[in-house]
């Protein structure tokens, strides 16, 4: 399930990427802002939208329900995957403790710090 939402995240992500990026670029409403000739329609100057403008209304609605759905699948995971309980694996010729033992003393953490002169 985690997969199949990546993927439409993904995908969804690309569409609005080329949707925004076809998008004419919409410099006349600055002009109508600061009392241009084109304030006097009601939609602007490019009328009711397009659907340029309505693709990019539902690829974001999509972004971000895959976006919350991932966010939450993340968070309520099942299994009991953890980095911290896991036991490591001993390398071939190293010299690790079992779990549980405490350090060795005298290892190189514990020689003193050298003074200045």
């Amino acid at each position: 399930m985690t997969i199949l939402l990546i993927v439409i995240h993904v995908l969804v992500c690309i569409a609005l990427i080329m949707i925004v990026l076809l998008q004419t670029g919409k410099g006349s409403d600055m002009g109508a802002a600061f009392g241009g000739g084109s304030s006097q329609t009601l939609f602007g100057s490019t009328g009711a939208s397009t659907f340029l403008s309505k693709a990019t209304t539902g690829a974001a609605i999509v972004f971000m329900l895959t976006s919350l759905g991932l966010a939450y699948m993340s968070s309520h995971r099942t299994g009991t995957e953890s980095v911290v309980t896991e036991t490591p694996v001993p390398i071939e010729g190293s010299a690790l403790p079992a779990p549980g033992t405490p350090p060795a003393a005298g290892g190189s953490d514990s020689q003193p710090a050298k003074q200045s002169e």
